[in-house]
């Protein structure tokens, strides 16, 4: 005798957006995933977290990362600043950041820049996963 066990359906998208959209726009745009699925203090407190992080360290002269380079370190130094989304299009738009680093602080800074960008990422799979339903909130 063969038992079947039942898994029970994934809900697909708690506001009816698809999981896939919540993933881009929280990339995107910090936070915003967490907004679409309606939890707005989390939303609020990522955006402010991520673009905190970002400003200072654009502030203290971080370094912003191009995909042109060959050494290992900058290519993850790059995914990382990434992951910061429409802040890094802006960033390289309006040339934020400085292409090496020139103080002491400006190391601080690009550490800065590239945690911004993971925490952004980490927060667009938790929106993602909020909205696949394998995470309760």
């Amino acid at each position: 005798m063969t038992t079947q066990v039942q898994v029970p359906a994934r809900v697909s998208g708690r506001a009816g957006i698809s999981p896939t959209v919540v993933l881009l726009a929280g990339w995107l745009i910090p936070g915003a995933g967490h907004f679409l699925l309606k939890k707005p203090i989390r939303g609020a407190l990522l955006l402010v977290s991520i673009v905190s992080m970002f400003a200072i360290g654009i502030g203290l002269e971080g370094k912003i990362y191009t995909p042109n380079t060959g050494d290992l370190l900058d290519i993850l130094g790059f995914a990382g600043d990434l992951g910061s989304g429409l802040l890094y299009v802006c960033a390289r738009m309006f040339d934020w950041g400085h292409a090496s680093v020139q103080i002491a602080v400006a190391d601080y800074g690009t550490k800065f820049l590239v945690v911004a960008g993971l925490l952004n990422l980490i927060a667009a799979v938790d929106a993602h996963s909020l909205a696949n339903g394998r995470k309760a909130s």
